[in-house]
């Protein structure tokens, strides 16, 4: 499969203005997800870092985002944190499957990102597998989105079509070359409005990071 056409790209993938990044955090901010917007990917990271206690249950989903900035590698080389994505990796997938399962299921924290967030607050998640979706949902203690201004959108509908016309193009490629298998749009997490204060966290950034 190819990547995104030039349209998709120049609609989905360049930077919004500052103001529409700081409407869509304060809107979400009135849906219940605590949200601050930082100048780059190295703020960010300092920014989670700093959320973190020593020693914390962590899972981080795969993220372009969280690689770029170099917040994958601390989480799971640093040693100041339980990688809970290398513990699996150890794990016998056939005598531990149900040990593996719920380990993944509830976590203490979860770091991830959205693949779009609406001006009027609504965070939206894609996965062709959807094992990172229920602990975004209740599963996880505390939920961490690191989210890179480009995927600012106007409402719900513009943030499904920068999944399917964005995203999946460049995440495709990425699973062929990965894993040899190709990706899909299986599951679509849609959070409008989060009733548990403090579980979710996103944080903003202006600057161009991840699909």
């Amino acid at each position: 499969m190819s990547g995104p056409s030039d349209i998709a790209t120049a609609e989905f993938g360049l930077l919004r203005p500052r103001d529409q990044i700081e409407a869509a955090s304060e809107a979400l901010g009135g849906h219940g997800v605590t949200s601050v917007v930082v100048d780059s990917g190295e703020d960010a990271k300092d920014a989670v870092l700093s959320m973190l206690p020593v020693g914390a249950e962590i899972f981080n989903n795969t993220s372009r985002t969280l690689e770029s900035i170099g917040l994958a590698e601390v989480i799971e080389r640093s040693g100041a944190f339980q990688p809970l994505r290398l513990r699996l990796y150890q794990m016998d997938h056939e005598m531990q499957r149900r040990e593996m399962r719920q380990l993944a299921a509830a976590p203490d924290f979860v770091l991830g990102s959205a693949h779009a967030v609406t001006t009027d607050g609504s965070l939206l998640v894609a996965s062709a597998s959807g094992s990172q979706l229920g602990p975004l949902v209740s599963g996880a203690g505390e939920v961490i989105l690191v989210i890179g201004g480009q995927k600012v959108v106007a409402d719900v509908a513009t943030g499904l079509r920068r999944i399917l016309e964005y995203c999946f193009p460049l995440e495709d490629q990425r699973a062929r070359e990965a894993y040899g298998v190709p990706s899909g749009v299986n599951n679509v997490l849609i959070i409008n409005q989060v009733v548990v204060p403090d579980r979710i966290t996103a944080i903003m950034v202006d600057e161009v990071l991840g699909f």
